[in-house]
């Protein structure tokens, strides 16, 4: 069902090597935490595989297909041009390779910015986009350690770090982040992984 041959030679003439790398790179680390945590691997290798399909394209490709698709972006993703390729990504796949598997699709929308209530297989793209092979950022290998470990606790780490990085630069924050930030934090609560400070 999620055929990949062809779509590895379609990125591979549309990416740049990096990209291309990088990828391949998120569907492996995508299929492995499936294969870990009971989430269907081909769907997963899939989605990682397409999940940047839009990042290299023109920003105005990237707006028309944005505006033309059924996930309308944030404020912040409107006024952000780094988050527009998951959204346009999601448009794109649909139209050019008909995907409607939904789950796909919201992985693909998603993988930027996250959301409350994540499926398990748009939490294991989130995440393989942050531990894969190529990633060195500082703080990689403990995201790493935790996505092995308790894929819930990872994501409340990477939106953590995901805000507090836009916050610093003085960006505009996603409601989608926010909302998904506030869902893992009751999630934690709720199963007493957090300590309330009061």
């Amino acid at each position: 069902m999620y055929q990949v041959k062809d779509k590895i030679t379609f990125l591979e003439n549309r990416l740049s090597q990096k990209r291309f790398r990088h990828s391949c790179n998120v569907a492996r680390a995508a299929q492995q935490l499936a294969r870990q945590y009971g989430e269907n691997t081909e769907k997963a290798y899939f989605a990682g595989l397409l999940h940047d399909v839009c990042k290299e394209i023109p920003f105005e490709e990237q707006f028309q297909m944005m505006q033309a698709g059924e996930y309308p972006p944030d404020l912040a993703e409107l006024h952000s041009r780094k988050l527009w390729h998951g959204i346009a990504g999601a448009y794109f796949i649909q139209k050019q390779f008909g995907v409607t598997d939904r789950d796909v699709l919201n992985a693909v929308r998603y993988h930027t910015v996250g959301r409350a209530e994540m499926s398990l297989l748009e939490e294991i793209i989130y995440i393989s986009d942050m531990i894969s092979d190529e990633r060195d950022y500082k703080g990689v290998d403990k995201m790493r350690r935790l996505a092995q470990k308790d894929l819930q606790s990872a994501m409340l780490e990477a939106l953590q770090d995901a805000l507090a990085s836009v916050m610093k630069k003085n960006g505009l924050l996603s409601q989608n982040t926010i909302e998904a930030y506030n869902y893992y934090i009751l999630k934690a609560q709720e199963q007493k992984t957090i300590v309330i400070k009061k």
